[in-house]
């Protein structure tokens, strides 16, 4: 845990108990700071009563005498309404921030040289955070992972100067983090996502700029350039004289990373110069997965990390739990967890990156099911339903795909990979990649992957 001496003596208001606001809650007590904690949850309130922290009913307590309201990044700050306790906060005169920005405010007054590389955009944060971690972890640096990707940045270890603080930021902890200032701030892509809470698709492009527009000065803007939003990104920081290296999966550059085939190249000298070949790493197939890998060796090379030791570490990475993660082979067949899809187009990702896939899905299905995914429907030689959504992705399915109902994971599983033992491919795919929601299942996808994966340990 970081203890947030800065704010010692300070009385701070927490709106938000879940796992954040807790590690904030946490963090600012053990620094001396004065605290009130609220959640609308009466459960996450006994929940910090019972951790020994400060809660109080700040709807009919005084704002008087409070320096700052710390905000959960789940509480809705502007759209499609500002919380109540928001409403509070600006009629006192007092600033919103989140455990970011308290992050970064200890950083700058206790140890400024810690670099922070900070990432953002709509798809592949998490895998390209963990990836940078892993990298910097295996060139024998010390290395800290946290943010949205799950561990509270508040709950990792004390500050220390020498340590790497790799930070996934979401558009809602951007958006409370005025103190900002990341050392290599990366941002991936943008795609319509959280309209509800940022208003408009330009309001969130916005609020993912910020992140850019943040870096240190000496620091370095990496900036994936394919989709327009991103491509005005990069171009503004760079007339605002950031250094800026741009990424592209779709074509060549003048300067910067890009794709030809499956190969990472580094703009320059004509043809360019060929950084790595991903072929043949599991952990990195597909497109997304390679933008993910050109993001995380810019950022590592601007860190001052060899190439051949990024090179190395890439081709260890295990990947991300739950994410197009290979749990297990039998013979000439993968198995594959990517529980974390747990809509049609975060499916999407793994079909792409297969063939020959004995695909397991099902669940509770969202709006839409998986109608968006016909042209990948060429791919699946088998469609193993489960759960609430077996029928419908039955009817989508017909015509193009052979189905059977197996009711549960187990009995997909079971058919599944005895089906794809009998595959001619050279190389067949078991791949759980449900399209859907787990509630009618499991408590989560996180519980889904688990289950599969342990499945996938007892098959002969």
């Amino acid at each position: 845990m970081i203890a947030l001496t800065t704010r010692r003596g300070q009385r701070l208001a927490i709106v938000g108990l879940g796992g954040s606001g807790m590690a904030a809650a946490r963090a600012l007590d053990a620094g001396g700071a004065d605290i009130i904690g609220y959640d609308d949850s009466p459960a996450r309130m006994a929940e910090a009563q019972a951790a020994g922290l400060a809660t109080g009913d700040l709807k009919s307590l005084s704002w008087a005498g409070f320096s700052a309201l710390v905000l959960a990044p789940g509480v809705p700050l502007t759209h499609p309404k500002p919380h109540w306790s928001v409403e509070r906060a600006r009629a006192a005169g007092i600033p919103v921030i989140g455990d970011l920005d308290l992050f970064f405010g200890e950083r700058q007054a206790h140890v400024p040289p810690a670099p922070v590389i900070a990432i953002t955009g709509t798809n592949g944060k998490s895998t390209t955070t963990a990836l940078i971690g892993h990298v910097i972890g295996q060139a024998g640096r010390q290395v800290a992972v946290g943010g949205n990707i799950g561990t509270p940045v508040l709950a990792l270890e004390p500050l220390t100067p020498v340590c790497h603080y790799v930070i996934e930021c979401s558009s809602y902890q951007i958006d409370l983090t005025p103190a900002l200032s990341p050392r290599v701030g990366i941002h991936l892509n943008l795609t319509p996502d959280h309209i509800d809470r940022h208003g408009s698709f330009e309001g969130y492009a916005a609020v993912k700029e910020r992140l850019i527009a943040a870096v240190e000065p000496e620091g370095m803007a990496i900036i994936g350039v394919d989709d327009n939003a991103s491509a005005a990104i990069a171009d503004r920081a760079e007339q605002r004289g950031q250094n800026v290296i741009r990424l592209s999966m779709k074509r060549p550059l003048a300067d910067g990373i890009y794709l030809d085939g499956t190969r990472l190249m580094r703009a320059g000298g004509g043809a360019g110069t060929v950084l790595v070949d991903l072929a043949g790493i599991d952990t990195l197939r597909g497109v997304h997965n390679a933008q993910n890998a050109a993001a995380a060796f810019a950022a590592a090379t601007s860190l001052g990390i060899d190439d051949n030791k990024i090179v190395a570490a890439l081709m260890s990475f295990p990947g991300l739990a739950h994410r197009m993660q290979i749990v297990g082979r039998r013979g000439k067949v993968i198995f594959v967890n990517d529980s974390k899809a747990t809509n049609a187009d975060a499916a999407r990702q793994a079909l792409a990156s297969y063939d020959h896939i004995h695909w397991i899905a099902g669940g509770v299905a969202k709006a839409g099911g998986i109608a968006d995914l016909k042209t990948l429907f060429a791919k699946i030689r088998h469609a193993y339903l489960i759960g609430d959504a077996a029928p419908s992705f039955a009817a989508t399915l017909a015509g193009h795909v052979a189905t059977t109902h197996c009711g549960t994971l187990e009995e997909a599983l079971r058919q599944a990979a005895a089906a794809a033992q009998q595959d001619d491919a050279s190389e067949p795919v078991v791949l759980l990649s449900p399209a859907c929601a787990s509630f009618d299942q499991f408590a989560n996808f996180e519980v889904r992957g688990q289950a599969f994966t342990a499945l996938v340990a007892a098959l002969p």
